[in-house]
């Protein structure tokens, strides 16, 4: 039986792109750098703020003065944008009232930075309690470290085989294997299903509804 589902953010809940391409975008062209076009950002984020950075700089400008500088002007405007366009997907909101109706532990765990992670679901899920919100806290390994996973499970305890992790990148998959923990990887967000596949997810999903689904299967077993 599930007691407990793990969330990413970006791509997963939340439809971040657009704020998070013309934060990036303003970061770059700010340093004279050139703007990317839209559809280039799936492929950018997923790895926290200085691999965004980075990959939007031109490779001969990725170096650490650089990164720092685009990275502080970033955080500005973002802190003050970051949800200027962004919104769930269509029926996250309605999945998680379900769960927390059914006494189901709704949890966060994502490579955005901490305050940004905390404030996003604040501001877009004000009635949905989360046992636990964690981002990218300095010091701690990204994600597909799985510290972010034991200590969402420290605030949240319960057996690994009553989780399922949902997210929708590769580093999502890969998370959620290397924590022995069932993973569910969502058609909606920003990486292909190709990649999910890739890097092991156990189920594919192209609606919230297939994750109550899910859960509901795993009562009756």
């Amino acid at each position: 039986m599930i007691k407990l589902v793990i969330f990413d953010l970006d791509g997963t809940l939340v439809n971040t792109i657009d704020d998070l391409a013309m934060a990036t975008n303003y970061a770059i062209a700010k340093l004279g750098f050139p703007k990317h076009e839209l559809k280039e950002y799936p492929f950018f984020v997923g790895n926290g703020i200085t691999l965004l950075i980075e990959r939007a700089l031109p490779q001969t400008d990725r170096n650490e003065e650089t990164i720092k500088q685009a990275k502080s002007i970033f955080l500005e405007y973002y802190q003050e944008h970051k949800t200027d366009a962004s919104k769930p997907y269509k029926g996250m909101t309605k999945l998680l009232e379900t769960l927390q109706n059914n006494k189901i532990s709704i949890a966060v765990a994502s490579n955005k930075y901490q305050q940004g992670c905390s404030e996003i679901i604040a501001k877009l899920f004000p009635n949905i309690k989360f046992c636990s919100v964690l981002g990218q806290r300095e010091g701690i390994n990204t994600k597909p470290d799985i510290t972010i996973i034991n200590d969402t499970l420290k605030i949240c305890p319960v057996e690994k085989n009553e989780v399922l992790y949902i997210g929708d990148s590769g580093v999502d998959m890969q998370t959620a294997n290397n924590a022995n923990i069932f993973s569910i990887g969502v058609s909606w967000g920003f990486r292909p299903i190709s990649e999910l596949i890739k890097n092991g997810a156990k189920k594919i999903v192209s609606t919230p509804q297939e994750i109550l689904d899910e859960i509901k299967s795993r009562i009756k077993q």
